[in-house]
């Protein structure tokens, strides 16, 4: 009886844990958190954030990143501020613009070392220069790790705040991150090397 409650439990957590995002949280729990000011170190990471989800990035805003920083979405995994910058390029080239009406730089729970960046924020993105209405509005949880320099290392992006999966998530999850790979590959030789 007491291996079978130990195996019920085990399979309880597991079930519990593979629904937590990138904050350690469920999706409701961490929506729920409050914003906070940010810190002076924070200001060009927000700048540059803000720059690639509306769209609109500079000469600069990729040097936010390590080298071999990596940025993981439920689209692709690009490893390398080069194959990074040619993700948000891309992005740029299938919308005319993007505005950001909701961008919330969140406390962090207190399992969570104080180096991670949580921002919730809502991405409106037009495909029609000319449209009133954008074309797809996304909330996302942005989850940024910095290094002592407080460059990004890992930027993962989870819409409405739900894990994406990853090998970790058996076969099924090892196969969308081949495709996540995959993607971010080709997004790369699409768009080549960044001139901006």
């Amino acid at each position: 009886m007491t291996i079978l409650i130990r195996r019920l439990v085990t399979q309880l957590h597991r079930r519990m844990s593979s629904s937590l995002n990138a904050s350690g949280l469920n999706p409701s729990q961490s929506k729920a958190l409050k914003e906070r000011s940010a810190h002076p170190h924070e200001a060009k990471i927000i700048q540059s954030i803000k720059e690639m989800y509306s769209c609109s990035p500079t000469d600069s805003t990729f040097d936010i990143y390590t080298e071999n920083a990596v940025f993981h979405d439920p689209v692709g995994i690009a490893k390398g501020v080069t194959s990074i910058r040619a993700q948000f390029l891309g992005l740029a080239k299938i919308f005319s613009h993007a505005d950001i009406p909701k961008f919330r730089i969140l406390e962090n729970p207190p399992h969570l070392p104080a180096n991670t960046m949580l921002i919730d924020q809502d991405v409106a993105y037009f495909r029609d220069a000319k449209a009133s209405s954008p074309t797809k509005t996304l909330n996302s949880l942005l989850t940024l790790k910095l290094n002592d320099s407080h460059l990004v290392t890992s930027h993962e992006e989870q819409w409405n705040h739900e894990k994406s999966s990853t090998s970790d998530d058996g076969f099924f999850g090892m196969l969308n991150e081949q495709r996540k790979k995959l993607t971010a590959s080709l997004t790369d030789t699409i768009v080549g090397k960044p001139k901006i």
